[in-house]
């Protein structure tokens, strides 16, 4: 079992900057892929970046060079910085881990971008 807290969400206004933490505790061994999702009212949940065991990261098209996924040197902790916010990155955001073939998820953190 793989447990995940986020934290970090807010009220921001656009053009402002967030960071995101996730919290990982419980089994973490074999861990290949740590990654933030995103869920917008009235719309699917959707992939905003991903880390790797072995370190490499993707970020979908609409938020590279914005936001950045990063981890501690213990990987327990992922962070997302997120910069140039635009009112459209307004969601609940959710860090998940995948674990021998199982999805964890946590239970999301709201970030509202609105002036």
């Amino acid at each position: 079992q793989v447990q995940l807290v986020e934290s970090g969400g807010g009220l921001v206004q656009p053009g402002g900057s967030l960071r995101l933490s996730c919290t990982l505790s419980g089994s973490l061994g074999d861990i290949s892929a740590t990654g933030w999702h995103r869920q917008a009212p009235g719309k699917q949940r959707e992939l905003v970046a991903l880390i790797l065991k072995d370190g490499n990261t993707h970020h979908v098209d609409s938020v590279r060079g914005r936001f950045t996924i990063s981890r501690d040197g213990a990987k327990s902790t992922i962070y997302l910085q997120m910069n140039q916010l635009k009112e459209e990155d307004t969601a609940v955001y959710y860090c998940a881990a995948i674990r021998s073939g199982q999805q964890y998820w946590g239970r999301g953190t709201q970030v509202t971008v609105s002036s």
